[in-house]
């Protein structure tokens, strides 16, 4: 009986100081420059996984890839990877390339991303916008 309140009491401290760590890490928010550097990672392990010759190359590349968009949630980051089709939003996006098209829908909504972005997860503040094509609507 004894070894079982001395578990249960040592599990109970241990609870109680990852609640303490925990809170620490909120107060502290998150780690800016390690993010920017996971995401730079994030952008080259997915660009090996796009140019990769071999089929275990590619899954390889790509698994790591999400192993770091996991770790730059878990610090407190947000990965902003528009698809096609999603309407241009200007805090999270930056227009690097305008595509025209005749499909009046369409104006001012994503073409394809070029490289993702970051934001802060808790504040939603943007640290690098995501790169992209935006279509953009000419009449004839």
């Amino acid at each position: 009986m004894g070894r079982l309140v001395a578990r249960q009491a040592a599990s109970l401290d241990q609870l109680v100081d990852d609640s303490r760590a925990a809170a620490a890490r909120a107060r502290a928010g998150a780690d800016v420059p390690l993010l920017v550097d996971l995401l730079a990672l994030h952008r080259d392990a997915s660009t090996c996984a796009a140019t990769a010759r071999s089929r275990r190359e590619r899954e390889a590349f790509g698994a790591m890839a999400g192993g770091i968009e996991r770790l730059i949630e878990g610090r407190g980051g947000r990965l902003v990877a528009p698809t096609e089709g999603t309407p241009f939003d200007a805090v999270s996006m930056e227009a690097v390339e305008v595509v025209a098209t005749d499909v009046a829908a369409r104006d001012r909504t994503v073409a394809s991303l070029l490289e993702p972005g970051l934001l802060l997860a808790e504040v939603g503040r943007s640290v690098r916008p995501a790169r992209v094509a935006v279509h953009r609507y000419a009449s004839d």
